[in-house]
């Protein structure tokens, strides 16, 4: 926290300096920890605090009228209003008093909010409701109490007995049913284990670092999964104020939300499979935008390359060691003074001349831009001078403009709840753009204020919310403080869209709120360089898959601290991974670059990375799936493989087909075991079909089964001896994965034919997405879909290719289909239009027979035979 010139410098949050012992780093964290709960329960009350209420319980139905596309409910002075968008999506708004609060949402978009379909009301003496095609909706009258099941009677969804929803002190509590086996996941990226049963956490935006019990942290998205007796349902809380989630920390029989104010506006999302309720969130919440091909290769960061010169260096090694790569970063130093938008004359002189150099290297340039603005007016720095002169920024309760301490001294912030305010503030980068900066970094922006209280704004600080959707007034800080980074990053992805038409913009952000996908990447925050934190920032980039945020990683090799040679190797073999591949360090850390721990270390990463860029195909075909589906990247196995939880806390896929399974205690070198899902599995580099071993141990959880101790059908288990050379990856039988010929950058096209591996297995199939990589021609037809299949029936195997569809032209002339578990090197081959027979390549190693076709754009097949 930053106090002045006359004061010791101590950070909280992002780039801790200048704490230049152990000792002071890890003092910083329990010093930080206490000051944020002694400010933070002073902050709470403020009069920014919603005027306080007489306590109000919910607890019989007075009055009934049915909707066609629900029911409104009175109880005492309460209203209920149940609305069905969805045959699967139901929308339950609660009030106090006789009115409803204004319907308008920062994350639903305004037509899935309007959309609705027709019901059947039904009542009887005990309750009255709905039914959808889906679902079976009752509120019981007395007590009070909403209750959904399926159309076979199945309870999805139950409020807990006595008083579930209760109004006090201006906020509301909601308690559901909590059966024996319900699971719950999402949140967004906290801490703490994977299923987030017999926990509770708070939802309050907040620059605090990561611990592992740690809580709150940088984002805010109030949606959970649960899953119970094999059933999946979603639930969606879109209120902005401080919230809560309690998953059995108090009871132990049910769970229960609540906020300090706003409204009680939640959504019901029914699966029943987990994959179902992701869509239906992403239906609510918005998809990802496609982003561009390069975003998805290594990146390269650290506070801070600095002068010039430090940039250039590493550029320069990068491709001197051959490790492939895309991006560079510049962290704050860059900047003059700290002020964003500046760049310091002295440290970099030349900066457009670097930029351009830098492209010419195939290097992306990302800089961060933080939104806290330098309070200096007329010494021509245009992000002040404008913004105070349009009255942009925020203010305080007094109505004068307010002032924070941040990384330049006294600032002000952009008061993003104004659609003015978010078109000045993405012009703002039109200098960056025309130097040719291709992407920026909104760091801080929960927001972090050094000297405000609990590290940020005054609860009682004034925004004014000018928005289409939403009535015209002022809002406090408290209501604002969860959704003020999105809005931060909306701002910026909106404003290069209108600088860059045609150029997909990369945005990457650390806090946001629900529905923030639709405009940038984010990563996990300022980790830790240990292997506790490894671990968990694979739990949190599931859960923020989970959340709605399929483009995140983590910062690999973590953030604080310097990685031993082996954590930054594993690290940076899981990250290869993961949607966001960026390697970052603080200031005053080891270096921890690709090359730093010697050569034997680096032929290990450099293998890595070379496999990342190999499985670009693959993996930017995922990346269009969530553009339109908001299925994400990475998945936990139940999220393909429903009501399967084995390996639940350390193994997880890239997409449908590559599982990947790091040792539990990557620090200790001790045998463990990798459990399958049910099916046929391959090591990806070996080739060879999985498992060794005989079953292993029930690790399925559902149903009955749970409370009765009775087996269910497992899946399988193998015993993995660890070495640090090699992370366990395994590739689905089933499966055809697409891979390329190794690049060094996405600039570089591919030399040579397509790689198609064909795992046999059930339901084969694959498929893969190719456009320009980053303009929006795909939007009218330039792009280039096509499926694969195979078949197998005794000796034979047919693989099929669907017909192309969209006008892009691949880069490949012939694929190379490489077939698994084949068993010698005899085969014969026919092809689709060719009387030619086919040159088969066989690898006993791999036991893989490889056969060269030519490229095929319509229906084809290729049959084998022994």
């Amino acid at each position: 926290m930053h106090f002045g010139p006359k004061y010791v410098v101590i950070m909280f949050g992002h780039r801790k300096v200048p704490m230049t012992t152990p000792s002071i780093r890890r003092a910083h964290f329990l010093v930080s920890a206490v000051i944020a709960i002694t400010i933070s329960a002073a902050a709470m009350a403020q009069s920014a605090a919603p005027t306080p209420q007489p306590r109000i319980a919910l607890e019989s139905v007075t009055g009934a009228e049915p909707l066609r596309e629900g029911i409104a409910i009175q109880s005492g002075s309460a209203t209920l209003r149940i609305t069905a968008l969805r045959d699967d999506i139901i929308r339950v708004r609660i009030a106090p008093g006789s009115a409803l609060p204004e319907d308008a949402s920062w994350s639903v978009l305004p037509a899935s909010r309007e959309k609705s379909v027709d019901v059947l009301p039904t009542q009887d003496s005990a309750s009255v409701g709905f039914r959808t095609k889906s679902l079976d909706v009752q509120v019981e009258r007395n007590p009070l109490r909403i209750v959904v099941r399926d159309l076979a009677g199945n309870i999805i969804c139950a409020d807990a007995l006595g008083r579930p929803t209760e109004f006090a002190l201006g906020g509301f509590t909601v308690s559901k049913e909590m059966p024996l086996d319900n699971r719950f996941f999402g949140l967004g990226d906290k801490t703490g284990s994977f299923d987030r049963r017999n926990q509770a956490y708070t939802l309050w935006n907040t620059d605090h670092g990561i611990e592992e019990s740690l809580d709150p942290i940088y984002k805010s998205i109030p949606f959970f999964l649960s899953i119970s007796d094999g059933r999946s349902y979603g639930l969606f809380l879109d209120n902005t104020w401080r919230t809560w989630f309690d998953f059995g920390k108090r009871s132990r029989d049910s769970y229960s939300f609540g906020a300090e104010g706003g409204p009680l506006n939640y959504y019901l999302i029914y699966g029943p499979t987990p994959k179902q309720v992701i869509e239906g969130y992403i239906f609510l919440t918005g998809t990802p935008p496609l982003p561009p091909l390069w975003s998805l290769g290594f990146q390269q960061s650290r506070y801070s390359y600095a002068p010039e010169s430090e940039l250039r260096k590493v550029a320069d090694l990068l491709r001197a060691h051959k490790i492939p790569s895309d991006v560079l970063y510049l962290d704050i130093d860059y900047q003059y003074r700290n002020r964003p938008f500046t760049v310091d004359p002295v440290t970099f002189p030349g900066f457009p001349a670097l930029v351009s150099d830098l492209k010419k290297q195939d290097f992306k340039l990302v800089v961060i831009t933080d939104l806290h603005v330098a309070r200096v007016a007329n010494q021509g720095y245009m992000p002040y001078d404008t913004g105070h002169a349009g009255n942009h920024f925020v203010k305080k309760a007094d109505g004068s403009e307010f002032v924070g301490i941040v990384w330049p001294g006294p600032a002000v912030f952009p008061d993003f709840t104004r659609s003015q305010t978010r078109a000045w503030w993405g012009n703002v980068y039109k200098q960056f753009v025309d130097d040719g900066v291709a992407g920026f970094w909104n760091d801080m922006n929960e927001p972090a204020v050094f000297n405000g209280p609990a590290f940020t704004m005054p609860l009682d600080n004034i925004h004014r919310i000018d928005e289409p959707g939403f009535a015209t007034r002022t809002a406090t800080h408290a209501e604002i403080h969860n959704v003020f980074g999105m809005e931060n990053e909306r701002a910026t992805y909106e404003g290069l869209l209108k600088l860059r038409p045609n150029e997909r913009p990369f945005v990457v952000t650390r806090a946001t709120y629900a529905g923030g996908q639709r405009y940038s990447f984010t990563w996990t925050g300022d980790n830790s360089s240990t292997w506790n934190q490894l671990r968990l920032g694979t739990q949190q980039t599931l859960n923020l898959g989970l959340s709605g945020i399929s483009f995140v990683g983590d910062d690999v090799g973590g953030f604080g601290g310097s990685p031993p040679p082996d954590l930054l190797t594993r690290w940076v073999q899981i990250g290869a991974f993961k949607p966001l591949y960026r390697d970052h360090s603080t200031k005053g850390s080891l270096q921890q670059e690709v090359w730093v721990h010697g050569p034997e270390h680096e032929a290990i990463r450099r293998r890595y990375i070379e496999t990342r860029y190999r499985l670009l195909p693959y993996i930017y075909t995922l990346a269009d799936e969530a553009s339109r589906t908001g299925i994400p990247l990475v998945r936990p196995l139940f999220l393909e493989f429903t009501n399967y939880f084995g390996g639940i806390d350390t193994e997880f896929l890239l997409g449908p087909a590559l599982l990947v399974a790091p040792q539990p205690n990557g620090e200790m070198p001790e045998d463990y075991t990798v459990s399958y899902p049910p099916g046929d599995w391959f090591d990806f580099w070996t080739g060879e079909k999985m498992p060794h071993s005989t079953p292993g141990p029930n690790i399925v959880h559902v149903g009955d089964a749970i409370a009765k101790g009775e087996s269910l059908p497992p899946g399988k288990s193998t015993v993995i001896h660890p070495t640090l050379a090699t992370l366990p990856v395994y590739a689905r039988g089933g499966s055809i994965i697409p891979l390329q010929p190794l690049i060094q950058n996405t600039e570089q096209t591919p030399t040579g034919p397509l790689e198609l591996r064909v795992y046999p297995g059930e339901n084969c199939n694959g498929s893969i997405y190719l456009d320009d990589g980053h303009t929006f021609a795909y939007q009218h037809g330039e792009f280039l879909r096509q499926s694969f299949t195979c078949q197998f029936e005794k000796n034979t195997i047919t693989v099929r290719f669907g017909e192309r569809t969209g006008t892009f032209a691949p880069w490949w002339k012939q694929f190379e289909v490489v077939l698994y578990g084949w068993p010698s090197a005899s085969a014969k081959t026919t092809v689709t239009g060719s009387p030619a027979v086919l040159k088969t390549k066989y690898d006993s190693g791999t036991h893989a027979l490889h056969v060269v076709v030519p490229d095929m754009a319509g229906k084809g097949e290729l049959r084998i035979t022994e």
